[in-house]
């Protein structure tokens, strides 16, 4: 009787213990985690976010932060709309893949065979650069972000014509350096291939078929769409400011999508399954594999202060790395007032995304490390303390870089020429040109659509600040300066600019205002000039050329004061010379870089 109690009695333990096991089991990792939450929107100060988890096929988790709308308090639900920006890539290599699977063209095809208006710096580059190349930033070139930012277009021909004038900053295959306009030129290839714009595409193979009803890639369309954020930044000083929506839809294939965490949890679906969604296929499972494995080393490091941290590779759109010893497929975006992270552990079968309203915002990182923390049942790292601690450290680093940039000024000095003479169009063909004018004593320059006071600083380098569309100068410089450059005959030729870290300045070279002249005034210097009359000049429509024996005929540009430039040679130009007191031109002087040489008119 006692044996049959103590055996009843271990059957019991047995089953209690199974049972607490099963309910251990079943307890919600993110229990309790709305709380870090809100103290992560309090402590980082952003106006807003969304966050959701997908396990397996299912969301277990979707919820909203802040707010959309802080002046009028409008909360952030799972289906508020933010733009995604980097996240975009993704979804245009995407398309890509797809291409590839209906044998369209190859990731390893020359890039330039699919797309002719794409030009390289130089011969070598066009004939090696591959799709596959572009994918994953190994192309050569750094990110010229500028140029698309700063001289922002929606024409895209012309922002891929800038391409041909980048100089790369390391071989082909050599470094991983991120670079959008590799997307734009995906992008390009898929809309030539398949004859409908990128954004058709987007809808067509991704929108519609994942019920991603609410996303879109048009930021009008976003902007008048019902659950909208607002997008914000910090300011000056320290507060939440609202910020104008940033158009970017000339390079959209880089990053012009706006979706909601409900949205883009379709998306992660997609990839944890190995390409299908509610089981249709979206991507072919081969390219899953390729797109979410190393295709490029992004950098060499061995791990730091987390050792279960490690690996930086790039893969088709998605950036690969080893968190704390789970595979994670992961990329980041950020534009104008919203920062993002969309993320996946093909392994674990786990995806988050996290979305919020805030430039350049530590959130997406901190969340989603935390959120993986508890889902992977990790022990949890205080990813916010700790970015509390970084941001307080960051400050004092940029006090220490302030004040060293403040003793490299030099006093007492001043420009070297009259500020009149800066005046001019300053062009470099990777950027744009940079409107230089002098008005009421000060000058101001037109970069795209920024406009810019700019301050002496010391000798020939001018400091920049901001002036806003109210006319509202921004109180604060900005570390870019612009350093204006003489040439021998001591006139200003150009503006130099450090635009990319790690490279030499930019240089965008001088050129005088074309002025426009009447045809009767035109007329006036048509003739021939020199001996025998070799020289002639003459019109085509309302443009001066002029022709030397033995030369191709060259247009001008007029400058004004009767003077014009020959539009395709730097240095040369034209200057005539009329009889005192009469508009009768009586010579014409070439000038050139070795010397003047004047030429009587003959008729």
């Amino acid at each position: 009787m006692k044996r049959s109690l103590n055996l009843f009695l271990l059957c019991l333990m047995a089953l209690s213990a199974l049972a607490q096991s099963k309910k251990q089991k079943t307890v919600d990792p993110l229990k309790g985690i709305d709380t870090l939450l809100n103290r992560i929107l309090k402590d980082q100060q952003v106006a807003g976010f969304a966050v959701a988890v997908v396990k397996g096929d299912q969301v277990i988790y979707s919820k909203g932060f802040g707010y959309r709308d802080v002046e009028n308090k409008k909360p952030v639900t799972p289906n508020t709309l933010f733009a995604i920006g980097s996240s975009t890539k993704a979804f245009t290599s995407g398309l890509v893949g797809l291409l590839q699977k209906e044998g369209k063209l190859s990731y390893d095809g020359i890039a330039t065979s699919y797309l002719p208006q794409l030009k390289f710096y130089n011969d070598n580059m066009n004939n090696q650069i591959t799709v596959r190349d572009m994918m994953c930033h190994r192309t050569g070139l750094s990110r010229y972000d500028l140029s698309w930012f700063i001289f922002n277009t929606s024409n895209r021909d012309s922002i891929i014509q800038r391409v041909r004038y980048m100089e790369p900053t390391a071989a082909v295959r050599e470094k991983w350096q991120y670079n959008n306009f590799m997307f734009l030129a995906q992008g390009m290839i898929v809309e030539k291939l398949t004859g409908k714009t990128w954004e058709q595409n987007i809808k067509e193979k991704f929108f519609d078929p994942l019920e991603m009803n609410h996303s879109n890639t048009n930021i009008f369309e976003f902007e008048k769409d019902s659950e909208a954020s607002l997008p914000y930044t910090i300011n000056n000083k320290g507060a939440i400011e609202k910020i104008d929506y940033f158009n970017i839809d000339g390079m959209g294939p880089a990053g012009s999508i706006n979706s909601s965490v409900n949205d883009m949890t379709h998306w992660l679906k997609v990839w944890i399954s190995g390409g299908s969604y509610k089981g249709k296929e979206i991507l072919p499972t081969s390219y899953v594999k390729e797109a979410a494995s190393s295709q490029m080393v992004m950098g060499s490091a061995l791990p730091e202060e987390d050792k279960d941290i490690y690996l930086s590779t790039y893969g088709f759109g998605w950036m690969i790395s080893s968190y704390r010893g789970h595979y994670m497929v992961e990329h980041g975006g950020n534009i104008n007032g919203f920062s993002a992270s969309v993320s996946f552990f093909p392994t674990d079968k786990i995806g988050i995304v996290v979305l919020t309203n805030q430039s350049t915002s530590n959130v997406p990182g901190i969340v989603y490390k935390s959120i993986a923390d508890r889902v992977l049942e990790l022990k949890n790292i205080d990813w916010n303390g700790r970015t509390n601690k970084e941001k307080a450290a960051a400050k004092e680093r940029e006090k220490a870089v302030k004040k060293t940039v403040e003793n490299a000024k030099v006093l007492n000095t001043k420009p070297s020429h009259p500020l009149k003479d800066y005046d001019g169009l300053f062009d470099n063909p990777a950027y744009g040109v940079i409107n230089v004018t002098f008005k009421n004593d000060s000058l101001i320059a037109l970069m795209g659509k920024e406009k810019l006071l700019l301050r002496h600083y010391h000798y020939d380098v001018f400091s920049i600040s901001g002036i806003d569309k109210n006319g509202k100068i921004d109180t604060a410089e900005s570390d870019l300066r612009f350093n204006f450059i003489s040439g021998q005959d001591g006139k200003i030729e150009g503006i130099s600019i450090p635009l990319e870290r790690g490279m030499k300045p930019t240089v965008f070279a001088y050129r005088a205002r074309a002025v426009e002249l009447s045809a009767t005034s035109l007329a006036g210097y048509i003739g021939s000039y020199g001996e025998n009359g070799m020289s002639k000049v003459y019109l085509k429509g309302k443009v001066l050329f002029v022709s030397v024996p033995g030369q191709p005929e060259y247009e001008t540009i007029s400058v004004g004061n009767d003077t014009f430039n020959f539009k395709n040679l730097k240095g040369f130009s034209l200057k005539f010379e009329k009889k005192e007191g009469t508009e009768k031109v009586i010579s014409v002087s070439f000038i050139q870089p070795n010397g003047t040489f004047k030429q009587v008119r003959k008729d």
